[in-house]
């Protein structure tokens, strides 16, 4: 059936907030490190009740453009508040679910087989992206590129060509799921530390402990702010 004529969305008001926020950031000159003025301060000079403020602030620190420090303020987290638009994170949390999921069920079954498989040059491979992947964190950075490559270095020491196909089939979602979790705070260093772990079971030639290594860092990975956010909150 044409979709065409579907029933008309009507722009949250959070949204417009958020537009307007990052227009003061801009005006204001603010960089990474400064803070937002209080919600209540904001929501009087934009004329809003503080629960659109909140909403608003809770979807820059989804994004990791903020970070919200209890009892503490609104820090920025880069130098522009340049968000992207609310309807593709609504999106992208419907599907996220599923691809954890997937991730779980064939990473770990990736990692058991490693262990099993793995070369001493598949071992060295693992090691230079965990090593490529500190330089990235030491240098400010999320660790993304470090990240795929150590995931993709073990599906390569499982030598299992079907399951690296269908991980190569859900890589566009992959990449989603990795980008989505490495901007939570303090999370590059601990999914690092986990990588650690199972390399360190792989090394071992340990299959059901590398299997549980991977386990636990997915369902670490799955612990993202999108996920306990609700798009369409009472404001």
């Amino acid at each position: 059936m044409p979709d065409a004529l579907r029933p008309m969305s009507r722009r949250r008001l959070y949204e417009q907030v958020l537009d307007r926020l990052r227009d003061y950031g801009t005006e204001a000159g603010l960089k990474a490190g400064d803070r937002l003025p209080p919600e209540r301060e904001l929501a009087q000079r934009l004329g809003v009740s503080r629960a659109s403020v909140k909403q608003a602030i809770v979807v820059l620190e989804v994004q990791g453009l903020v970070e919200v420090r209890h009892g503490g303020g609104t820090y920025l987290l880069t130098d522009r508040l340049d968000t992207e638009p609310v309807d593709s994170l609504v999106e992208r949390r419907g599907r996220l679910p599923d691809v954890l999921d997937a991730r779980e069920a064939l990473e770990t079954r990736l990692a058991a087989l490693a262990a099993e498989r793995r070369t001493d040059a598949d071992l060295t491979a693992i090691e230079q992206a965990l090593e490529f992947m500190a330089a990235e964190i030491d240098n400010g950075e999320y660790g993304v590129e470090g990240d795929r490559r150590f995931h993709a270095s073990v599906t390569a020491a499982a030598h299992s060509p079907l399951l690296a196909q269908f991980m190569k089939s859900i890589a566009e979602k992959i990449t989603e799921s990795r980008n989505e979790s490495l901007r939570q705070p303090g999370r590059p260093r601990k999914s690092l530390a986990q990588h650690h772990r199972i390399l360190d079971a792989i090394a071992e030639q340990a299959p059901g402990k590398a299997a549980e290594a991977m386990r636990r860092h997915v369902r670490t990975v799955a612990k993202v702010r999108l996920l306990d956010w609700d798009p369409d909150s009472a404001e």
